[in-house]
């Protein structure tokens, strides 16, 4: 896909309906060290000194119109965010720009940190 308006296109209910766009908190659980994920922390710098993801790589959405070669294009991009919004906003953006597999991460940032507590966590690095 190339451009918004393909993009856009394709968001059928047939689409939305599969849920393959998508990813839920449990699921970004189970492929945090998977190296085939790359996630995309989209918050600003001021929201990154209070929560900071180590397993994400931050490029405030602001900043990522002129950062977008710093992607990988061969790993599946899950752009996160304080709430859902910027990250299906950067899902689009990420779509008509040419990368391929981009999934929404359907979780808040309070979703996210309770994955990283320690009982999951631990079952995360076991």
């Amino acid at each position: 896909m190339d451009s918004l308006d393909e993009v856009l296109a394709e968001m059928d209910f047939d689409f939305l309906g599969a849920g393959e766009h998508s990813m839920s908190a449990d699921a970004m659980r189970k492929v945090l060290g998977n190296d085939h994920f790359f996630f995309l922390d989209v918050r600003t710098e001021q929201e990154c000194q209070y929560l900071n993801l180590p397993f994400a790589t931050n490029i405030p959405v602001h900043e990522l119109p002129a950062r977008k070669g710093e992607l990988p294009k061969d790993k599946c991009i899950v752009p996160l965010c304080s709430s859902i919004f910027r990250g299906a906003v950067v899902y689009t953006f990420l779509l008509a720009n040419g990368f391929e597999e981009v999934k929404c991460l359907t979780a808040s940032t309070e979703q996210i940190a309770s994955v990283l507590k320690p009982g999951p966590l631990a079952k995360i690095l076991s």
